[in-house]
């Protein structure tokens, strides 16, 4: 699509949130509901996105206006399976599946890892099983079932946000502890890659592998920018 409108607002919408207008035409969502979001200031970067548009729509560019109409077109209709995705990613949480070997390594996931971990022991009242290699160790049931509460309580923007953070790290405990202002940005980015810059301190960089982690950097912060803006 290529742009045809000159000028980008944000009104109020009967108690329903916040809409987008080009040019006092209403923003709908791809499935033709109207794009309406919780706070104002989400609502203005989303107008901001759509501001920036030169000549035709790049949806990259437009990350929070995709999150939004995820979050009104496929997530609100859903919202109890779509939680239950994500919650399934605590009963294999990336925090949990630590290395043996070497000595280096595994002192880097205990510096980052232990603290997420020590932290949603405490918040949510719950213990995790670690275990040494990739062999699936099942989780107590009690702390399954908060985590899943936890996340199953979320709005759906919220959960819209949440995704790309649960997804791209692995860790459910990670993303949480973000959501809950436990952990930055940048220290849940680093906690999800602890295996991969070791390997590439000692391999070396791939150039495809770090064309992909740019891709999944810019969905993470607008997966943050998103959770930032709904606060």
């Amino acid at each position: 699509m290529k742009r045809f409108w000159t000028e980008v607002t944000v009104a109020e919408r009967d108690g329903s949130g916040f809409g987008i207008a080009l040019d006092e035409r209403p923003v709908n969502t791809p499935g033709r509901v109207r794009l309406a979001v919780p706070t104002h200031v989400l609502a203005q970067a989303i107008a901001d996105e759509w501001r920036a548009v030169d000549i035709q729509i790049d949806p990259r560019a437009m990350p929070l206006t995709g999150l939004a109409n995820a979050a009104i077109d496929r997530i609100g209709p859903a919202a109890d399976d779509f939680a239950a995705g994500l919650a399934a990613y605590g009963e294999s949480d990336l925090l949990c599946y630590r290395a043996d070997t070497p000595a280096e390594l595994v002192a880097r996931q205990v510096a980052h890892w232990d603290p997420l971990l020590d932290w949603a022991a405490r918040h949510y009242d719950v213990r995790f099983e670690t275990v040494a290699g990739v062999m699936h160790r099942p989780q107590p049931e009690a702390t399954t079932r908060r985590l899943s509460h936890a996340v199953r309580q979320r709005s759906p923007f919220e959960l819209a946000g949440l995704s790309p953070l649960v997804t791209i790290s692995g860790s459910l405990v990670a993303a949480l502890a973000m959501l809950e202002g436990a952990a930055t940005r940048d220290a849940v980015w680093v906690a999800a890659h602890v295996d991969e810059d070791w390997q590439a301190e000692q391999w070396g960089e791939d150039s495809l592998a770090q064309k992909a982690r740019e891709v999944h950097r810019a969905d993470f912060d607008a997966g943050a920018r998103l959770l930032a803006l709904l606060a």
